[in-house]
């Protein structure tokens, strides 16, 4: 069966002309059907891919005891989260067993004045911490290749968002100042070898939905990640080589009143597959406190504003405080 999640080609589609046209007409179907998208044609380059890859990979091969000295403090959402120690369907009430994933996250903050403009406050100071970055002896380059990678895929957002604004008859920018000073985490999950086929009922990833604007997700090629279709059954997303993932998160669905969805997915361990595979998301996140309410291309009188005004900030803080055990 084909795949309902499009294939999109970016390339030409970032300045205006008949292809743009054409690839936000595609958007705008894909975000209102299933919120999911593959993308080629991004102009992300394989070294920055490579980079990150090679440097999780060498990280996530260290000793179990020298990986947790990298553990980020309660309410630090950074560093290193080991397996079987969170588990993303928590964010749906579901009491899940715990995820077969071991994660590495960083965000944009070693620099205090970029955390200020963030949305850094007395009060905030655990959310808006600086990263925890391995020993570079012990594993080198890895700095470097994060940041790299986050970079590009900062540029990459920010040009998607704004492919976004325009499929929902906003101008280009709308979306540009609420931006600026995002709050996006990059995750690297990594799904260890398995020495004996899951528990009925345990995943890599459990059923969760993206919860900020959109998240952009490398992975390595290996099947595994699956979304909810209308008719309540899971499908495959597919395969395609030097692509990324892009969907939705919950708060792009609030933002436009449920015009466009966010779709539910997991990452499951294919039957007789035990090796390990390697996925990094960038969980695009707009300014800690930026106001998401209705957009106005998105209501009119017969359907006013589905929910009550929130914050970036304080929906995202929700969310991370549930799925950690």
């Amino acid at each position: 069966m084909a795949s309902r999640v499009p294939l999109v080609d970016l390339t030409g589609a970032f300045e205006p002309g008949p292809r743009r046209d054409e690839v936000i007409e595609t958007i705008r179907r894909a975000c209102e059907d299933v919120g999911f998208l593959v993308i080629t044609g991004h102009g992300i380059a394989d070294e920055a891919v490579n980079g990150i890859d090679a440097a999780s990979r060498a990280f996530f091969a260290l000793p179990e005891e020298e990986k947790r000295a990298y553990l980020g403090p309660p309410g630090v959402y950074r560093g290193f989260t080991p397996a079987q120690e969170s588990a993303l369907a928590l964010s749906r009430e579901d009491e899940s067993l715990p995820d077969l994933c071991e994660l590495y996250t960083v965000n944009r903050f070693d620099d205090p004045e970029t955390a200020r403009r963030a949305g850094l406050r007395e009060g905030r100071e655990s959310f808006f911490a600086p990263n925890i970055w391995p020993d570079p002896e012990r594993v080198p380059g890895f700095k470097e290749a994060f940041e790299t990678y986050y970079a590009v895929m900062e540029g990459l957002a920010t040009e998607l968002m704004r492919l976004m604004a325009l499929a929902l008859n906003l101008d280009e920018h709308w979306f540009d100042d609420k931006i600026v000073d995002h709050i996006t985490n990059l995750t690297v999950n990594h799904y260890p070898s398995l020495d004996r086929p899951a528990l009925p009922g345990q995943f890599r990833r459990g059923a969760h939905s993206d919860w900020g604007s959109l998240t952009i997700l490398y992975h390595d090629g290996e099947p595994g990640l699956q979304i909810m279709s209308a008719e309540g059954e899971w499908e495959d997303v597919q395969v395609v080589p030097g692509s990324f993932v892009v969907n939705l998160g919950d708060l792009m669905a609030a933002w436009t009143n449920d015009r466009w969805v966010s779709t539910l997915h997991r990452v499951v361990a294919p039957e007789g597959d035990t090796g390990d595979r390697i996925s990094i998301a960038f969980f695009h996140q707009p300014t800690y406190d930026a106001h998401i309410e209705c957009i106005p291309t998105c209501m009119s009188p017969e359907d006013p504003p589905h929910h009550e005004p929130t914050t970036s900030g304080g929906w995202i803080l929700s969310m991370l405080e549930k799925t950690i055990y």
